[in-house]
């Protein structure tokens, strides 16, 4: 792991150029996690408070009801994500655990045919900052094959589900076959950092611009939603008059899946489609983009 880099781009970013000379390139991003959470029927020893609210039930008892809440992404959620996505024509990233896939094997077709992208999230929630290295590995290595094996895409890409270790980037750099990672939120362009004295692409993403934080907090009405990412579309936007970036937007089925929050959603995307300039694009293209046209110095 290398040491951290407090400067990156500093005072003048590159002058880049994205595809048709777009001013942005956005980027979404739809978490497919359901029935990958933690889960006493899957053998850990407490079930998953991650919630939209507090559970009063123990540790290591069935939350009936809060199952139920990941059940209505996977259910329902993930539908209408891609019913939005449809009309409006955008293309995505599918952070995807592969237990989850494994469980809905129809959601793994249906980001296939519509052309989207898969990246490994983990084969369930694993808290990869606490395991032993080769541990981290066996869990990557049966993430890719079961992902493979569901969407019939092998992953290029990778985003851990509970955040970086420090082995997580050599792993990935060992096994090969990946052309990224998006285990950060530093910056507004890719960037390369260094990885077993090699460069290694790094595509940001965005915890802020995220519907999560309904869930966690900050986040209250669809209006709120709605105008963070406008703001941010905006600021971007402005911005890449001069020096072009690139926008994240992070969602989940359980949550932005639901339907007010699907409207919001669905402003966004009415609103960015009407401005000229703008690359709706896969992470995967944003990676491919750049190590063509900006590979790293040598």
């Amino acid at each position: 792991m290398t040491e951290r880099d407090l400067i990156g781009y500093g005072k003048n970013p590159p002058k880049i150029y994205w595809p048709n000379n777009a001013r942005i390139a956005v980027s979404i991003v739809v978490n497919y996690e359901e029935g990958s959470e933690y889960s006493l029927l899957d053998g850990n020893d407490h079930h998953e408070t991650n919630n939209e609210v507090p559970s009063p039930v123990p540790g290591n008892i069935r939350d009936l009801f809060n199952e139920s809440m990941f059940e209505y992404g996977s259910r329902a959620g993930v539908w209408r994500l891609f019913r939005i996505l449809d009309k409006y024509q955008i293309p995505a990233t599918h952070f995807c655990c592969a237990l989850a896939i494994e469980r809905n094997p129809a959601v793994g077709k249906e980001i296939t045919r519509r052309g989207d992208e898969i990246c490994g999230h983990g084969y369930r929630w694993e808290e990869y900052y606490s395991f032993a290295k080769e541990e981290e590995r066996a869990s990557i290595i049966k993430t890719i094959a079961s992902l493979e094996k569901t969407t019939g895409q092998r992953p290029e890409s990778w985003f851990t589900r509970y955040g970086i270790s420090v082995n997580t980037r050599e792993l990935l750099n060992e096994i090969g076959g990946f052309a990224y990672d998006s285990n950060a939120v530093n910056d507004d362009l890719p960037h390369y950092t260094n990885v077993q004295s090699k460069p290694w692409l790094v595509v940001p993403y965005s915890i802020e611009v995220n519907d999560a934080r309904f869930w966690r907090g900050g986040l209250v009405s669809t209006e709120d939603f709605y105008q963070y990412m406008k703001d941010s579309f905006d600021c971007l936007y402005e911005e890449g008059e001069e020096t072009p970036k690139m926008m994240s937007i992070g969602l989940h089925c359980r949550i932005s899946g639901r339907p007010p929050r699907s409207r919001a959603l669905e402003r966004f995307l009415k609103y960015a489609k009407g401005h000229h300039d703008v690359w709706f694009a896969r992470r995967i293209d944003i990676a491919r983009w750049w190590l063509k046209n900006y590979p790293p110095e040598d």
